[in-house]
């Protein structure tokens, strides 16, 4: 037989009480079964640790040392089941987070971040910028837990939930020629584009608007001309406005402080981005369903107001 978590809970009664009545009533047992299982407990330490008079009940020096450790053990004990409990409630623990380069600039996405961080400030995120192709990889290798990746064509193993739509825009310097074509309802059709030199995203930073980009065109009746392929939209941004190109990116860029560039809508309905959160269609992991939950309501609760 060995000591049980019980035999440690029944001596730091009576050590607290110094009175095997006291503790008993304390613990909702009577006093019999409580001074056997202390003189079994001693039995199983090997040593006295009550000295037990018709008057008074005192811990023996060994039992002062024992008392120390078992309160210990019972902390660290009571602190685990504190920490399961928390972990499944989706409160501690760590995230693995994938976003595209264009996420953080829609505004939704950092705010419901923000947002998780003040309500599970214990729990760790570890954020990873990856295209959306390399999200999907690294989703089915378990290296990430939740994925936020623009377009849901995705493997049968993985899930995904729509949050918002970003719609694509053409961006071109001020000066551009092709704005005085646009009619009353200012919206560019991508054909007009067919002669001009195109900056990109390349397919490794960006495959999800690369890729749609390039069908866009193709679409309208031309394959684009790539002069240049960047990483940021930024960069895309300001070669744009240095006059190398014209580009089309999400609208949420438009949050890009670059001046002399304009953003204009485009005609194709086609021309709509839309960013999903993703993770794998089994998973159970409670940190992951609190994480979407928020961040799904979050990203609705701003589009209603």
């Amino acid at each position: 037989m060995s000591i049980e978590l019980r035999h440690l809970r029944y001596f730091l009664a009576v050590a607290d009480e110094l009175h095997f009545g006291r503790a008993a009533e304390r613990l909702g047992m009577s006093q019999p079964p409580l001074s056997q299982q202390i003189r079994q407990l001693e039995e199983l330490v090997g040593a006295r640790l009550f000295t037990r008079t018709n008057r008074r009940v005192t811990l023996t020096d060994a039992g002062k040392l024992f008392l120390v450790e078992a309160q210990d053990i019972l902390a660290r004990v009571d602190h685990a089941i504190d920490l399961a409990q928390r972990a499944q409630r989706g409160e501690v623990g760590e995230l693995r987070i994938g976003f595209t380069r264009s996420t953080p600039l829609s505004g939704h996405i950092p705010r419901a971040i923000f947002a998780f961080r003040q309500a599970a400030p214990s729990v760790q995120l570890q954020l990873q910028e990856m295209n959306s192709l390399t999200q999907i990889d690294a989703l089915l290798d378990h290296r990430l837990q939740v994925g936020i990746v623009r377009g849901n064509v995705l493997p049968d193993t993985l899930v995904s939930k729509r949050l918002f739509r970003d719609p694509l825009v053409a961006v071109l310097r001020e000066d551009h020629p092709v704005l005085a074509r646009l009619g009353k309802n200012r919206r560019l059709r991508i054909e007009w584009l067919a002669q001009e030199s195109f900056v990109l995203f390349g397919r490794s930073a960006g495959a999800g608007i690369h890729d749609h980009v390039i069908t866009l065109c193709r679409n309208a009746g031309f394959t684009p001309r790539v002069v240049q392929d960047a990483h940021e939209a930024s960069t895309i941004v300001g070669l744009v406005a240095a006059g190398l190109g014209v580009s089309i990116l999400p609208a949420s860029c438009k949050n890009i402080g670059v001046t002399g560039v304009a953003y204009v809508p485009l005609a194709d309905p086609a021309a709509m981005s839309e960013i999903h959160v993703v993770h794998q269609r089994d998973e159970r992991s409670p940190l992951v369903a609190r994480f979407v939950r928020l961040l799904l309501a979050h990203v609705r609760d701003a589009a209603d107001s």
